[in-house]
């Protein structure tokens, strides 16, 4: 992967019309006058998309999707892995490793993660593994997430400080120089706008990050950071990190479309099986080697044990004669039902196991098959289709 901002023919071409009007996304070059840049770029025609049309490619030798995330230019696959809680706690060093190597040979170039995952063992472990598997960086994409640091009043939220220092924490854990995307881990009431939009392109005009997002924003806030960023000529986020799956729906169908319409951005969306009920592998039961039964998610337990869990995993049970139909798990046509959403650039994957990894990656083929009318069905059988409020 290459990112530049090089002041090219070719660069003025790619950019949008939204950068040529305002000067670019991300910013001047450095040296570079931001005026002279608005007014060549003014000049170079660029032929409008197809409405709503994903940038999508197929790698050759994995069958792997290829996505642009929301409209950058950067490449994701359409499945990324998330370390979340159990790189680093939940399974061994090695499985993660064997999990980590099976992911980047079947196409995987997105690993999510974030500083509080398993109180930083997550990114450790990640980096360890980078390190010893050698890959050339730029052929994967490391995403973490910043909010909670630790357990002083300076070392959580989103002001610089912690976004500064939360950020530098987690390349040194990681060991690398830098990381793709920066996420905001939730919004901030007591930060202002202004000093996180400015505290986020500062991290990337130091070379700590490439791209910001957001995640578990409201829409208004996206915009009101996009805004910002505008107005002061600084660096908007490119995507928001989301919950979407069958279950929960609508800010992914409803308000994130118009964004991505308007402003480019795009979605990662997380938790496809809602957390593992929208498997079998609950049953009535937990697990021991579910992320319910672990100290300190009590809340996915009382989830799953509730009556509206036990409702969502009996519906997600409707959907067999549709999976059998399409030769595929329910967990699979699950995940494909996640890719086929407009504007969603990668599904994030939480697996602890090379068999549950290599199931999750068969989605891909179903992906293929969900059909219009397969999915009005699905949405038939769920009752739960988000619907304009106008």
């Amino acid at each position: 992967m290459q990112v530049s901002i090089a002041c090219t023919e070719q660069n003025l071409r790619s950019r949008s019309s939204e950068d040529r009007l305002f000067g670019g996304g991300h910013g001047n070059p450095p040296g570079g006058g931001g005026s002279g840049l608005k007014a060549r770029a003014a000049l170079v025609p660029r032929p409008p998309a197809p409405a709503g049309a994903l940038r999508e490619s197929t790698g050759r030798s994995t069958g792997m999707k290829y996505r642009n995330l929301g409209k950058s230019g950067l490449r994701v696959s359409c499945l990324g892995l998330g370390t979340w809680v159990t790189f680093g706690s939940q399974i061994s060093d090695e499985t993660a490793e064997d999990v980590l190597t099976i992911a980047y040979e079947h196409g995987i170039n997105l690993f999510d993660t974030a500083e509080v995952y398993a109180a930083g063992k997550a990114e450790r472990t990640l980096g360890n593994i980078l390190k010893h598997k050698g890959w050339r960086r730029s052929s994967y994409v490391i995403t973490t997430k910043i909010f909670w640091g630790g357990q002083a009043e300076t070392e959580r939220g989103l002001s610089r400080k912690h976004i500064i220092e939360g950020l530098r924490g987690s390349l040194e854990r990681l060991q690398l120089e830098y990381v793709d995307i920066v996420f905001a881990n939730r919004s901030d009431p007591n930060s202002p706008m202004e000093e996180i939009v400015r505290a986020m392109t500062y991290v990337i005009n130091q070379g700590l990050a490439l791209y910001w997002g957001t995640s578990r924003w409201g829409a208004a806030e996206i915009m009101e950071a996009y805004s910002m960023a505008r107005q002061f000529n600084l660096i908007p986020p490119v995507c928001e990190q989301v919950e979407h799956h069958l279950f929960q729906r609508e800010k992914v169908e409803m308000q994130l479309p118009e964004l991505y319409h308007k402003i480019g951005v795009g979605s990662v969306t997380w938790s496809p099986l809602a957390c593992g009920l929208i498997t079998s592998k609950y049953d009535g039961r937990l697990p021991d080697t579910c992320r319910a039964s672990i100290k300190g998610y009590q809340w996915l337990k009382d989830k799953v044990q509730s009556e509206d869990g036990k409702k969502q995993q009996a519906k997600a049970m409707d959907l067999l004669p549709i999976a059998h139909q399409l030769g595929c798990t329910v967990a699979q046509l699950a995940i494909a039902w996640c890719l086929r959403s407009e504007g969603v650039s990668s599904v994030l994957l939480g697996v602890s196991s090379e068999e549950q990894l290599m199931e999750h990656l068969g989605s891909l083929q179903v992906l293929s098959q969900l059909t219009p009318q397969m999915v009005m069905e699905i949405d038939g059988l769920l009752g739960n289709k988000s619907h304009s409020k106008k």
